[in-house]
Parts: C-alpha cells; sequence; structure tokens
C-alpha cells in the first residue's frame, strides 16, 4: 500500500475543480459521434482502427483554451465520453456483419439497426460494467507494473495542456510532426504507408519470408511509450511468424491446398476465384503474396490459439488480485452499510451492486428482447449467462493486455475467436448444431468483441483519470453515457454505409457491406468459424499448436501473452512499434550513463515520452481527417490526382521508393531521439 498511498495525482484530493460537467458531455458526445462514424468506415473498409481518447483529448485542450474555458478535469470527462466511440464501433464491425454471410440466408435479417443498436450498447455497457471493482486492482495497485501507454500517454496530453510553456510545445511538437508526416504518407504517398520486402516463394533456403513495417508515427509513439522490454517480446511473437511459420509452411503445402484452406475459412468464394487474400491464380496455380497467403490461411489460428492460451494464463495467474480486489470492494461496502467512511476523491467508484444488478438486468433483457436472436426462452437465456461470464473473463484479461501494450494492439479478434469457439463448444456439448444456432453463436461473440474492446478502452481511460486526479465515479459515467451515444451513431452510420448502389440493386446484392467495396475482413472470418465449428470442420490441430506455443513461453519464462499477441498481429504492426521501444532503450542507457535518469513518475512529463505522446496523437488525427475526407468521392478522386506514387516509383524504382519511406521513418526515430536525449531543465524546476 506504501506504493499506492506515495502516488500524487496531478489535481489533489482536496482540490475543488469542475469535473462532470453538461458542456463537458455534449462536447465528448459530439467527439464520440464523429470518431466512432471514421472508426466504421475505417473497420469496414481495410479492417483497421484509429484510437480516439488522445486525438479528443487534443481537441478539448484547443477548444478548452479558446472557447469552453474547460478544466483539465472537464477536459478529461471529454475524452472519456468520447473515447467509447472508437471501441464500441471496432467491436460492432469486427463481428455483427458477419450476420450477412452465415449459412443461413434469413440471419441476413438481423442485421438491422435496432439489432445493432442493442448489442453495442449491451456489449459496451457489459465492458465498462466489469471493469468498474477491476479499477483499483489494474489501475491502482498495478501503477508501476502496468504502464498503459494511451492512457498515460493522455495523461501528459492533459498535464502539457494545463502547463502550457515547454510541456504543451514538446507535445504538440510531436503532434504536428506526426500530422505532416501522416499527411505525406496516407494524402500525398510521398511516404510509402507499409515498405515489405519479401523472398521468394521459390527461394530454397527462406522461401516467402517478409520484412515490412507500417511506418506510421502512431507506432513509433506507442514503441517508446512501452519501452524496449514488452515491444521486444511482442516483435519476437512477430519473428516467428514471419521468419519461422511461413517459410516452413510455404516449404510443404502447394498451392491449392492454401487456396482450398482460403475458400474454407471464406476468404474465396471457390478454389478457381481469383484475388482474395495473396492474390490466387487459379491458371498458374500460385499466390503473388504467398505471405499474406499462408498467414491468412493458417497462422492466424495458431495466433488465435496462442492469445486464448495466453488469456487463460492470464486469468489464473490474476485471479489472486482480483479475489482481493473484489473482497475490498465488498468490505468497502460492508463498512459503509455501518460506519461513515471518508473515501478519498479519487478513489470514489461506482457502487460495487451496480455490477451484480446490471449483470441480471443484462440476462434478462437478452431473454425477452426480439432483437436477440433464438428459437426459444431457454437458449436466449443460455446466451444471456455466457455472454455474463465470457465478459467477465475477457474483460478482465482485455484491461490487462492494454496495460501491457496499448489499446491499439489489443488483440480483439483474437479474444472474440476463443469466445465463439468456447460457446460453440458449449452448444455441441447440449446438441445444439446446426444453421439455426449459429445466429446465436455470433450474437455472444459479437457483445464480448464490444464489451473486450470497450473494456481496453475504460482501462486507459481510468488509467488517465488516476494520473491527472479525476473521481472514477464520473469516468464511470461519462463512458456509459459515451456508450449509449455512440451506439446510436454507430448504427446510424453503418446503416448508411450498408446502403446498396443502383447498379448492385440491379445485380441483385441487397448489401454494401461485404462488397469489394466495404469488404468487412473480421466478420467474414468471425462467420467462416462459427460455421466451421458448428459442422464439425475447424483445423483444430493449428489452434492447439498456438496454445502450445503459449505454453513454452510461460515455461520459458516469457509472458506468454504479449508474445502470442506477437505471433497473431502482422510484423508489419510489431517491428515499427519495436523501432520506437528500441530508441527508448537507448535513451534510458544514455541517461543513466550520464546521471539524468528520471523517476517512473516523472518520465511521463519527460520531453521523449511527451514528444511521443504527440506522435501518438497526431497520428491517429491524421487517420481520423483522412477517413473523412476520402469518404467524399469526389474528394477521394481528387486527393488521387496529387498522390506522388507513381512518379516516386517510376523515377526512383519500386525497391526506391520504399527505402525513401524507410529513410523517412528513420529521420522520426531520429528526431524522437534527439528530442528524448535533451536534458529536461523545465521539467526540473516544475517537479
Amino acid at each position: 500500500m506504501s506504493e499506492i498511498n506515495s502516488f500524487k495525482p496531478y489535481v489533489p484530493d482536496e482540490a475543488n475543480v469542475k469535473e462532470f460537467t453538461l458542456k463537458a458531455i455534449i462536447v465528448g458526445c459530439i467527439c464520440g459521434i464523429a470518431f466512432g462514424a471514421a472508426t466504421v468506415y475505417l473497420a469496414l473498409k481495410a479492417g483497421l482502427t484509429v484510437s480516439a481518447s488522445i486525438p479528443i483529448a487534443v481537441i478539448a485542450i484547443t477548444l478548452g483554451r479558446k472557447f469552453l474555458k474547460t478544466t483539465i478535469l472537464e477536459n478529461n470527462i471529454i475524452q472519456t465520453t468520447g473515447s467509447a466511440s472508437e471501441s464500441i464501433a471496432a467491436g460492432v464491425v469486427f463481428t455483427l456483419p458477419g450476420f450477412l454471410f452465415l449459412s443461413e440466408p434469413s440471419s441476413a435479417n438481423f442485421f438491422n439497426y435496432m439489432t445493432i443498436l442493442t448489442l453495442a450498447i449491451f456489449g459496451g455497457i457489459l465492458g465498462t460494467l466489469m471493469m468498474i471493482p477491476l479499477r483499483r486492482s489494474l489501475i491502482v495497485k498495478e501503477h508501476g507494473t502496468l504502464p498503459y501507454p494511451e492512457g498515460t500517454a493522455c495523461a501528459s496530453v492533459l498535464k502539457a495542456g494545463e502547463k502550457g510553456g515547454d510541456f504543451a510545445k514538446t507535445a504538440f511538437l510531436g503532434l504536428s510532426f506526426a500530422i505532416v508526416y501522416a499527411f505525406m504518407q496516407k494524402v500525398f504517398h510521398v511516404i510509402a504507408e507499409v515498405p515489405y520486402f519479401i523472398t521468394k516463394q521459390t527461394n530454397r533456403y527462406f522461401p516467402s519470408a517478409r520484412v515490412a513495417g507500417e511506418i506510421t508515427p502512431e507506432y513509433l509513439g506507442v514503441g517508446y511509450i512501452i519501452g524496449p522490454r514488452i515491444s521486444g517480446v511482442l516483435v519476437a511473437g512477430s519473428v516467428l511468424s514471419w521468419f519461422v511459420l511461413i517459410p516452413l509452411l510455404a516449404s510443404v503445402i502447394p498451392g491449392d491446398v492454401v487456396a482450398a484452406q482460403l475458400a474454407k475459412l471464406g476468404y474465396l468464394a471457390d478454389i478457381n476465384h481469383t484475388g482474395g487474400p495473396g492474390g490466387w491464380n487459379p491458371a498458374t496455380h500460385q499466390f503473388n503474396d504467398w505471405a499474406t497467403a499462408l498467414y491468412r490461411a493458417y497462422v492466424r489460428q495458431i495466433g488465435a490459439g496462442a492469445v486464448a492460451a495466453g488469456g487463460f494464463i492470464t486469468l489464473f495467474k490474476t485471479i489472486p488480485t482480483i479475489i482481493s480486489s473484489f473482497k475490498g470492494s465488498l468490505g468497502s461496502l460492508k463498512k459503509d452499510g455501518t460506519e461513515k467512511t471518508v473515501v478519498a476523491r479519487t478513489q470514489r467508484d461506482l457502487d460495487v451492486r451496480i455490477v451484480g444488478i446490471g449483470s441480471v438486468a443484462l440476462i434478462l433483457l437478452t431473454t425477452v428482447l426480439p432483437q436477440i436472436p433464438g428459437d426459444s426462452i431457454i437458449s436466449k437465456l443460455v446466451i444471456g449467462v455466457l455472454v455474463v461470464i465470457f465478459g467477465a473473463f475477457f474483460v478482465t484479461v482485455s484491461s490487462r493486455i492494454v496495460g501491457l501494450i496499448g489499446n491499439s494492439n489489443n488483440p480483439i479478434s483474437g479474444m472474440t475467436i476463443a469466445t465463439l469457439m468456447g460457446t460453440c463448444l458449449v452448444f455441441i456439448a447440449v446438441g445444439w448444431t446446426g444453421k439455426v444456432y449459429e445466429p446465436m453463436a455470433l450474437v455472444v461473440g459479437g457483445m464480448i468483441c464490444i464489451a473486450a474492446a470497450n473494456a481496453g478502452a475504460t482501462s486507459q481511460d481510468l488509467k488517465t483519470g488516476y494520473i491527472v486526479g479525476a473521481t472514477p465515479r464520473y469516468q464511470q459515467l461519462a463512458l456509459f453515457i459515451g456508450v449509449i451515444v455512440s451506439a446510436i451513431a454507430i448504427g446510424a452510420t453503418i446503416k448508411i454505409l450498408d446502403t446498396p448502389t443502383q447498379e448492385m440493386l440491379q445485380q441483385g446484392i441487397q448489401h454494401a457491406i461485404g462488397t469489394d467495396k466495404y469488404p468487412a475482413p473480421q466478420g467474414t472470418l468471425m462467420a467462416t468459424l462459427v460455421k466451421g465449428i458448428l459442422s464439425f470442420n475447424l483445423d483444430w490441430q493449428f489452434v492447439l499448436v498456438g496454445v502450445a506455443i503459449a505454453i513454452v513461453m510461460e515455461l520459458c519464462g516469457i509472458k506468454s501473452l504479449s508474445f502470442a499477441v506477437g505471433v497473431y498481429l502482422p510484423l508489419s504492426t510489431t517491428l515499427p512499434i519495436f523501432a520506437g521501444g528500441a530508441i527508448r532503450g537507448i535513451v534510458d542507457w544514455k541517461k543513466k550513463r550520464k546521471g539524468e535518469a528520471l523517476h517512473p513518475e516523472e518520465e511521463e512529463l519527460g520531453k521523449g515520452n511527451l514528444f511521443a505522446t504527440g506522435l501518438v496523437a497526431g497520428g491517429a488525427l491524421a487517420g481520423v481527417i483522412v477517413a473523412f475526407l476520402f469518404t467524399n468521392e469526389a474528394v477521394s478522386n481528387f486527393f488521387s490526382h496529387l498522390s506522388a506514387e507513381a512518379g516516386l516509383t517510376t523515377s526512383l524504382g519500386d525497391f526506391g521508393y520504399k527505402m525513401l519511406g524507410v529513410i523517412f521513418f528513420v529521420i522520426m526515430g531520429l528526431v524522437l531521439y534527439r528530442v528524448a536525449i535533451k536534458k529536461d531543465k523545465s521539467l526540473e524546476e516544475s517537479v
């Protein structure tokens, strides 16, 4: 308890500062609607999401200074309310479009506004609800252990905006640098988005090995924040996938077999269908990109098994902490009933009884509402119970994962796959097999995906609040409001984007989602898994290989969950994160040699951390702006004429264009290093 008591939030407990105000809630809801719409578009289009908390915090600071005159705690409520949008949108889009791809055509009827709205609200509320008793355990007691990179970065942004001077300058310098870099990359294509170098499939020694990097400012910033240790374990998992598993599979599995596997998973309509992951050519029986094809066909299933096993191992490890957390909450509840205890403002959560009441209410509503698919009251009751059970588990796992590697890299898809597997196994055990039970299984997976995603975002928000000195109760209320408002906007956005064009209608296509316009890759995968398991047609051997990998890592003394996440994620994601972590390692080593090493709490406001925060914020902001710009076809066509990619590729060659992107990324890394290595004079004067 000494470590907890020694921590002092930015706004002291005894301070009387405006926090839970109407203007903060309204601005947060508006930001949530905007970011939710952008996330829906990106997730449907490319299976990607953008972080919301830090960009919304930057917006709150900017508006607060010039127009709203908000306090730091009001700005925190704004970002807390709005941040629910990104996680809810991701959870919805990654699962619920699966209704369109299930065996029974009538399942598509569940892909309607009211069902999406209901499941989004239920899942979002469950994610926030389950975090109420976990806050003290994960955020407070493990403050020095779990960095929660986005939450810490968001707190640094809020404090920098409050302090002004060099603090704000450093953060906003990183923000400006990242926005310019991102626009050069995403709009004008001066910088390649994902440079990659791959060996040929016919290479005798190392076929289809691929080095790739999504060289974005936000990944570099996240890597710097989480540090070298975690980023190193993370990239090690990806190295196993892309330098060991994929070359091995490329050596022994023929193209026809891989194509058949992709067709089985729903990536190809049939083995003769061209395109899909890797670009299958049935005439030559080859893929244009063997690495991507093998990753989608086999390695992702291995990664999903590893993440599921790592999650279970993490749960077993954290059971004592969870139990003590619940005991502490129940103990304080009993004390409140017998004597008036003084609880510090920054430790006031919503009543723990709300968790039990809310869980029972969720089960009852799931049972009676017509928007939830089910063939009987009993089956719908089972759905509600499974949602609460899986929710309690995966909310805990998700909250701990994001504490280690950040919300941007939370393997929600892997957790959803594990949930779908568990749900389908329960269904099979009671004899519920066949097409009628597929949408029921997807409902469980969908709500857990939304809950786990929102729990990750909620954890980051509560970490931010803990650092700046917010009142947890107000943050939890703001999250409930944000969930409902975001769900309403997300459902409307999906309905608009799903509207087919006249040309589609003439071809008999009733939904734009699931077409080349909005392929919804994760939704396709989730539906395929449900169909595969309930028809006894899943490749368990790959899933169990992933389980074995997680066990091996634990036996070697390595945290299996971080490694498993690396196995599941592409190397293009983990490599630039590792670059940021390596820079952090070099900076810390150099400062230690000079005797300038900062205390962990002071490092939150160090120049390197603030600049990295700006990189994360700027990259995310640019991603949202570009998403909105390119939603309009006329604007998209206009900017396509400004793209420099064709000219640079012609003059430099494909390899030269990629290397130019790498050079820009190296320059950004050097700038981060130079900023971080400078002595923090202003910090010494302030702390």
